[in-house]
């Protein structure tokens, strides 16, 4: 067995600790290792948390989150950054401030609610989400709710999603990924930039174990920017695994259980 030599590519999420291990920090860094980078964390918040919801979340202070972003990016650098659960203005404020002076592409997840209705970022944070964070965005990938929250606008068919597209790029990212995945049919994303549009279409699977869908498809983005891949590819190949997840997802618990990050492994052998 030859020793690698090469690193690979660095990916940082930053993001909420998630105890059941089927979202949150726990799922980008399954993620980031199943596409072949260097997974790397700053934990934003920690959160008591299994297939039936979250039972108690803890953010952590401002100057620790700082202190781990700035441990990691001064010395070990990244070549992506991903952003998932940021708890509060405060630290949606320090986060953007980070991601501003970073030289790396990011994509923002903007975390509004869990997959069981709890809330993980507070009502007087979507303001700074919308005037720091979305700016510094390579892609934004909300879903449905999260685009309901931010803009007002209520998706209902496809031609929604354009609009709703229109209303996140006016905050300031380069592309938005809205996630259809709450329509009827097959699942449907669109990615735009404004000009270019992207309809990416998978098959709908008739398994309820999808937690961490949200998280697992930004970090998914973020590993094939890293890998040097342009948006679109890194958004199409993004798409593809984690469709394989969803297909792939086990029941834990006595509720939801996760995508299966390890899937295309467990395929081969």
């Amino acid at each position: 067995m030859p020793i690698r030599t090469a690193v690979p590519p660095r990916v940082l999420t930053v993001a909420g600790s998630d105890s059941g291990g089927g979202a949150g920090i726990q799922a980008d860094l399954k993620t980031m290792l199943a596409l072949g980078v260097h997974g790397m964390s700053v934990l934003t918040a920690v959160t008591a948390q299994n297939s039936l919801g979250v039972q108690g979340a803890w953010e952590l202070p401002v100057d620790a989150v700082r202190a781990q972003y700035r441990s990691v990016v001064d010395d070990i650098g990244v070549q992506a950054v991903k952003t998932g659960m940021l708890a509060s203005a405060a630290l949606v404020e320090t986060v953007a401030g980070l991601l501003a002076g970073t030289d790396a592409p990011v994509v923002v997840d903007p975390v509004g609610v869990s997959k069981h209705g709890d809330a993980l970022l507070a009502a007087e944070a979507l303001d700074s989400v919308r005037t720091k964070l979305l700016p510094v965005a390579t892609v934004a990938t909300p879903n449905l709710d999260e685009v309901a929250q931010l803009t007002g606008v209520q998706v209902t068919d496809e031609d929604g999603m354009r609009r709703a597209a229109e209303a996140i790029l006016a905050f300031g990212p380069r592309w938005a990924l809205i996630k259809g995945g709450h329509l009827p049919g097959d699942a449907v994303d669109l990615l735009t930039d404004g000009s270019a549009e992207h309809w990416l279409r998978a098959p709908r699977y008739d398994n309820r174990h999808t937690h961490g869908t949200g998280c697992t498809l930004a970090s998914a983005i973020a590993s094939g920017l890293a890998l040097g891949q342009d948006v679109a590819t890194a958004v199409e190949g993004a798409k593809a695994y984690v469709t394989g997840a969803i297909r792939a997802g086990f029941a834990l618990g006595g509720g939801i259980g996760p995508v299966d990050h390890g899937w295309r492994t467990r395929q081969a052998h």
